[in-house]
């Protein structure tokens, strides 16, 4: 719906979900667009300190159209790997097999040997999706080897709303792992923080009565377990910067734009909103990149 009114521009996204019927509350959209453009910043930073050889690992990535994205905006990495669920894997390679604007970009970055493509796995040489459950780490990383991960590359991790549905336990053993397979890493998590108030906690209820469990939500009572996470697991620095301050980092033209495009009554309801979603990043640079210095 957003990309619809226009907070943000994204050709390909129509390609995977139907245009909505209903309108959303301008606060939803806002929220999105802070959490769009908070993102990228810190993405494109990290490509532009990399100057593209490096790679991207997109955990839990659904249906995101950022390959594409990147490929436009000539931002490409060396390799841009997305794990998610069989099932959603499975959605997504059929819809790429089936409409040429998603297929054609893929064969244009593609070079060397033949394209694995199958129903539950695509491997080019520029883009990869990986059906895998990031509980299963040994596997994991068995899978994304076989697609031609490289441990000594810079890597960018990034999880959207992910590890608030893994327990503590299952979460800490990836951001370890992650921390000691690559020596130079970023992790970008956006999630729900602050949840331990009573706005926090009808947030919980609310998503509990739909049968969805946040079972991580130990780790996102305030902005310092989020960042203690990140340190107690083998990482280096980690900044942490809820919605609300995330927006004021964004370019006031743009801001000033997209709040033109819907006329939002209740302020509060937004500040409320942005206050209990977080964008935390952390690093580990054993190689002396400087990507302790990226940020917003």
């Amino acid at each position: 719906y957003a990309v619809s009114v226009g907070y943000w521009k994204d050709p390909y996204i129509e390609y995977f979900v139907r245009q909505p019927k209903e309108r959303k509350a301008p606060e939803i959209s806002r929220g999105y667009y802070a959490r769009v453009h908070g993102v990228s910043q810190l993405l494109t930073a990290f490509l532009k300190k990399m100057e593209c050889n490096c790679q991207i690992i997109n955990l839990g990535a659904g249906l995101d159209t950022l390959f594409w994205k990147l490929k436009d905006e000539n931002l490409l990495p060396k390799k841009y790997f997305e794990v998610d669920f069989p099932t959603i894997v499975t959605r997504k390679i059929h819809h790429i097999k089936s409409k040429p604007p998603l297929s054609k970009p893929i064969m244009e970055s593609h070079s060397g040997e033949s394209l694995l493509i199958d129903a539950h796995s695509l491997d080019s040489s520029r883009y990869a999706i990986i059906a895998a459950d990031l509980r299963e780490l040994p596997k994991l990383e068995e899978n994304l080897k076989k697609c031609s991960m490289d441990p000594h590359l810079p890597t960018l991790l990034m999880a959207e709303c992910v590890l608030i549905y893994m327990t503590p336990e299952h979460s800490s053993c990836l951001l370890r792992w992650a921390s000691s397979i690559f020596s130079a890493a970023m992790f970008i998590n956006y999630e729900q923080v602050n949840m331990a108030d009573r706005f926090g906690q009808i947030m919980v209820e609310n998503l509990q009565s739909r049968q969805c469990n946040l079972v991580g939500v130990e780790d996102c009572r305030t902005l310092e377990t989020q960042r203690a996470r990140f340190l107690a697991n083998g990482w280096e620095t980690a900044n942490a910067m809820d919605m609300m301050k995330v927006y004021s980092c964004l370019p006031p033209a743009d801001v000033k734009r997209i709040e033109a495009l819907e006329f939002l009554d209740e302020k509060e309801l937004l500040e409320q909103l942005m206050q209990h979603y977080c964008l935390c990043w952390a690093t580990k640079d054993t190689c002396s990149l400087g990507l302790a210095d990226i940020g917003l």
